[in-house]
């Protein structure tokens, strides 16, 4: 598709996404929240509680039923079409994205997996996700919460590093993403929705209602609850490389998960006192933790600044054509060296005119033409192409390890031009 029309559908799809999603994910907390606070305190008849609030300059009073009132009013408003427009715009800006590049966003360099294998992978995975996921709700298991939360948590954790394995970071992580979203919208379509008109259906006809949808419902609409702020994180993932692009993404995915949960859990509780005040420090702290075990160490930015070997320019052929490795001289890396390097392999793209098919402008508005450019991006290159080695996209200019230590041991001499 020509990447002019392919960056207008990601911006167009992506910015319904949100609208919807913030839509979603706003009705979801204001519901959490008010269920919380209602006051509880000797309610009128037929009342489980009700609530004063007020803003924007108005005064409200909300009130909630143990069942239902007396007569169900003319107009009822469901919440149903913030999740299932999410979903929508979600699944499609996968599609846009990276199942139409997916040579360059979704298959992991050298993993052997053809665009249509992975797609069809991404695709499956999503299937496979809710199916699972269902199954074990609806099993004995789920009679014991917090038994089936974990299984399902770990299950989401192999599913994560599976993912790794075939796809890149950015590739595996959104994935989980839409893995959990679909599970979510898949609640509300499948069990929370029905158990709502259930109830609704009831009522009018003056009968009892089926207590086991609404229980089933009660539990999904908690797992949709908890699992929010690990979507909205890999929903961002993107423009964190050292979470994705560490070797063990697949596990600071699975501890970013715990730390989200545990915020969520103190905001889901502190009504009923501050018996669990403790899981934010302790949020706080692993996050800290993982800031420091995901920092790049001397091996990863290249040569130490002892004296090495001689160091041919990236362009320079050996006997079968092919570049040779570029490694640091006794001397010191010179920017022309890096230069080399960064035309070669990264210019195809990062450029006011990239030659690259897929891109009419460079990527993120990252220039490396000149000299001057390389040198404000060079933060910004070490992190993505020397220390995660998530760039080039795919790898697809086939950057090597010399040339990236290359590029490492220049920077840290101070990045002289």
């Amino acid at each position: 598709m020509d990447p002019h029309m392919t960056e207008w559908l990601n911006l167009v799809i992506r910015w319904i996404h949100m609208i919807v999603g913030i839509a979603w994910i706003g009705a979801s907390f204001y519901f959490i929240w008010l269920e919380n606070n209602l006051n509880r305190v000797n309610p009128k008849t037929g009342l489980s509680g009700d609530l004063w609030a007020i803003h924007g300059g108005g005064i409200y009073h909300l009130e909630k039923y143990k069942l239902a009132p007396p007569s169900m009013p003319d107009n009822l408003h469901w919440f149903k079409w913030e999740a299932y427009f999410t979903w929508i715009t979600g699944v499609l800006l996968l599609a846009v994205v990276y199942y139409l590049n997916a040579d360059i966003y979704l298959v992991a360099p050298g993993s052997g997996l053809s665009s249509t294998a992975s797609v069809a992978l991404g695709v499956g995975a999503l299937a496979a996700g809710w199916i699972i996921y269902h199954l074990l709700c609806d099993s004995p298991l789920g009679k014991t919460p917090v038994l089936l939360s974990i299984i399902l948590f770990f299950g989401l954790v192999g599913a994560a590093y599976g993912l790794s394995q075939v796809f890149s970071g950015r590739g595996a992580y959104i994935h989980v993403g839409a893995i959990i979203g679909t599970i979510m919208v898949g609640n509300v379509f499948f069990v929370i929705m029905p158990a709502q008109r259930g109830l609704v259906k009831a009522i009018e006809e003056n009968r009892e209602p089926d207590p086991v949808l609404p229980a089933k419902g009660l539990l999904r609409s908690r797992h949709n609850n908890y699992l929010t702020l690990p979507v909205l994180f890999i929903m961002i993932s993107n423009h964190f490389p050292s979470t994705y692009g560490s070797e063990y993404n697949w596990l600071i995915l699975a501890g970013l998960a715990v730390f989200s949960i545990l915020v969520r859990h103190y905001f889901n509780t502190r009504h009923g006192g501050q018996k669990f005040a403790w899981t934010l420090p302790l949020a706080a702290l692993g996050m800290v933790a993982l800031a420091f075990v995901t920092s790049p160490y001397a091996s990863r930015m290249g040569e130490t600044s002892a004296p090495a070997a001689h160091v041919e320019s990236p362009t320079d052929q050996g006997e079968a054509g092919q570049t040779t490795a570029a490694k640091p001289n006794r001397n010191g890396v010179t920017f022309a060296q890096v230069n080399d390097v960064i035309q070669e392999r990264c210019s195809v793209c990062h450029s006011a005119h990239p030659t690259h098919a897929a891109f009419k402008t460079a990527p993120a508005g990252v220039i490396l033409d000149t000299p001057e450019e390389i040198k404000v991006n060079a933060p910004r290159i070490v992190a993505q192409a020397v220390q995660t080695k998530v760039m080039p996209l795919g790898n697809l200019t086939q950057m090597t390890d010399d040339e990236r230590k290359l590029i490492g041991a220049w920077v840290k001499q101070g990045a002289q031009l």
